[in-house]
């Protein structure tokens, strides 16, 4: 059975894929939901770091892996699954996904920032960027449980863009507050094929067995 691997975006953690874990694990899939250094309570760590926690959990998998990434998590997984053998299909989910020498600050074609220590600031309305389609109390809770992350995370380039040989799904929230639809439109059509979800930012807390019947498919059809 293909594993399917969950990679958080920045100011996350791995526990806000719990949902969806548990409607994966209806469907019989295997998850696993690797941390990223980037993202904690003081982190000091960059992109090629994340890409290498990745890279490690993905050797410790035995069989096939669809490697889905959120948001930030598009860009470390671009990197990481160009040093496995074992994943099958790459998942963008409203993700960046870079190609080799691009960053976050090069897709939104920001300059490099010359400090690149210290961390990136929220959003002024996370609760309205990330989670606009969540009932309030969701919401609260959802924000609540927000992280730090590091400007490095952002200023890092890859090394090499595994979609150009791995082949890779874009799946685009057509309500997203947090990454404009012209952008997710103009990263998707790199991808092999694109799907879309009505909804905002975070699909796995608003609609997780409507996201886990989509990830069901796409590994179907892989």
């Amino acid at each position: 059975m293909t594993t399917v691997m969950l990679v958080h975006g920045a100011w996350h953690q791995p526990s806000s894929w719990a949902r969806l874990e548990a409607e994966l694990h209806a469907l019989g899939y295997g998850t696993r939901t690797p941390g990223l250094p980037s993202a904690g309570e003081h982190p000091t760590a960059g992109m090629h770091d994340d890409a290498a926690v990745l890279a490690a959990e993905l050797a410790s998998i035995a069989g096939p892996v669809m490697l889905l990434g959120h948001s930030y998590g598009g860009i470390p997984i671009t990197e990481a699954a160009a040093r496995a053998s074992n994943v099958v299909r790459l998942i963008y989910l409203a993700a960046y996904m870079p190609d080799k020498g691009q960053s976050m600050y090069a897709i939104h074609g920001l300059p490099d920032p010359e400090d690149t220590s210290g961390l990136f600031p929220r959003s002024d309305e996370p609760r309205v960027s990330l989670y606009g389609d969540l009932p309030d109390e969701e919401a609260e809770q959802a924000v609540s449980k927000l992280v730090n992350q590091t400007i490095r995370s952002f200023a890092e380039k890859v090394d090499v863009a595994a979609w150009r040989s791995i082949p890779s799904t874009y799946i685009i929230t057509e309500q997203d507050k947090a990454i404009p639809l012209a952008l997710q439109e103009q990263m998707a059509a790199q991808a092999a094929e694109t799907r879309r979800l009505p909804g905002g930012h975070s699909p796995f807390l608003s609609q997780p067995r409507r996201l886990a019947t989509l990830i069901d498919e796409i590994v179907r059809s892989t």
